[in-house]
């Protein structure tokens, strides 16, 4: 059970993390975050279960284009053509944080919380996830959860991250 997110979380998503984090332990195993939307709130969350959350390596919060590319290594010209909302840069930034960390598994978080901002861009509650292991596959998950807002949406894709995690921790 979280200790400090524990009223502001639906309960399923507290028992994800739990098992997730459970995983990652009992397989040795240790997890890295690269979140845009959801702006931590998945580190938060593996960070918040006292005795498990040793698992958790490190996060990247990259809420623009510009982090995308310093932090994660990823090529600007790919931001450019592909959108830093895309399956590619999703794939890109899981892949720069098991790059730029020794952790074994990467889940990767980037859309569109909503409302739409000044320019209309993007579709609101389009979400691209990516989980990349060290010595595995990569799978990428699109969705649309719709304009459920901001909050809504976030919540959204913890429950998406967490089954991500989970599913490539069982590999």
């Amino acid at each position: 059970m979280t200790e400090t997110l524990d009223s502001a979380l639906p309960p399923e998503v507290q028992d994800s993390a739990q098992r997730v984090l459970e995983l990652a332990c009992k397989r040795e195993l240790t997890l890295a975050t690269a979140e845009s939307c959801t702006g931590g709130l998945l580190a938060a969350l593996l960070t918040d279960i006292p005795g498990l959350s040793h698992a958790f390596e490190r996060g990247f919060v990259l809420y623009s284009p510009q982090a995308k590319c310093d932090l994660l290594d990823i090529e600007r010209g790919k931001v450019d053509s592909c959108g830093a909302v895309s399956r590619e840069i999703a794939e890109a930034m899981a892949r720069g944080a098991l790059g730029r960390s020794p952790a074994d598994v990467a889940l990767s978080i980037t859309g569109y919380a909503g409302p739409p901002g000044k320019n209309d861009e993007g579709e609101e509650g389009l979400v691209h996830f990516a989980c990349a292991r060290k010595k595995g596959a990569l799978a990428h998950r699109e969705e649309h959860f719709g304009p459920i807002g901001r909050q809504g949406v976030r919540l959204a894709a913890l429950a998406v991250a967490l089954e991500m995690i989970e599913e490539a921790l069982e590999q």
